[in-house]
């Protein structure tokens, strides 16, 4: 059955799933963190919304501020709560996690999303991710990764492994038109430079930072350095839209192809 109404605390919502009191799941005592990381869990499944906030509520460096069990509860207590971070469901009832998602980045800016789905390769998932969510998490995964990915997206960083991110976005995402010898011109990317374009690249073929400084033989710094341009350029706020931004583009294809760079200068 339904939690709707069942409301406590501060941020209290009418008919929008459970808003928790603040400091819930908190440690007291002077060694408490000050600056805790303010989750908000949406999902449909009553059993899986307990086990998530099981899971984080004793850490001390999260506070479980509210649950929800579809995606419009989830943005009407976004709105009200504030969270950092909201463990988002893709697949749910009434407003799907895709759906949410793009509310939330429109009406709560500063909200990251981390989507749950129960299958690795799930258009559903690139949905989201084109939608503005942060990082992607099978619900198999361990209560370790759950925390870290959480971590990571609060940090604003993208928390979806590289090799799974290319996975996904090229099974689900293809170019809009057939690919051309020079994708940035197309595209209206050509403010990147050559260099940015082969870290781009490198990118989309699921190469992570590491990776792509060895391939260019170029300093992780440098590598972080050209990834900021990009995003700045293609104006996409992480590196998962960047991936499909790439497959849209046809600077690659499904299968990690590339189509001729042309002159790069």
């Amino acid at each position: 059955m339904t939690e709707n109404g069942t409301a406590t605390g501060t941020g209290t919502a009418r008919g929008a799933g459970t808003a928790r009191g603040a400091g819930a799941g908190a440690e007291s005592g002077p060694t408490a963190p000050t600056a805790r990381i303010r989750v908000l869990i949406a999902d449909d499944q009553p059993l899986v919304r307990r086990g998530l906030s099981l899971i984080l509520s004793p850490e001390p460096s999260f506070e479980v501020v509210g649950e929800a069990e579809n995606g419009a509860q989830a943005v009407n207590l976004a709105r009200q709560l504030h969270p950092d971070v909201v463990v988002m469901d893709i697949r749910m009832p009434v407003l799907d996690g895709v759906g949410a998602t793009a509310e939330l980045a429109a009406t709560v800016p500063g909200c990251r999303v981390l989507a749950l789905s129960t299958f690795d390769l799930d258009e559903y998932v690139v949905g989201a991710l084109r939608a503005g969510a942060s990082g992607f998490l099978p619900k198999d995964s361990s209560p370790e990764d759950l925390s870290a990915a959480i971590r990571t997206v609060h940090a604003g960083e993208a928390a979806v492994a590289p090799r799974l991110l290319t996975r996904l976005i090229s099974t689900y995402v293809r170019a809009s038109r057939d690919p051309r010898p020079n994708p940035t011109r197309e595209t209206g990317t050509g403010e990147l430079t050559p260099r940015e374009v082969e870290v781009w690249r490198l990118m989309a073929t699921g190469h992570d930072n590491a990776g792509i400084s060895g391939a260019l033989d170029i300093s992780l710094s440098t590598v972080k350095n050209h990834i900021t341009s990009i995003f700045d350029k293609l104006a996409v706020r992480d590196r998962a839209q960047a991936v499909i931004a790439a497959y849209e583009s046809g600077l690659v294809t499904a299968g990690g192809t590339t189509p001729p760079a042309g002159p790069t200068g």
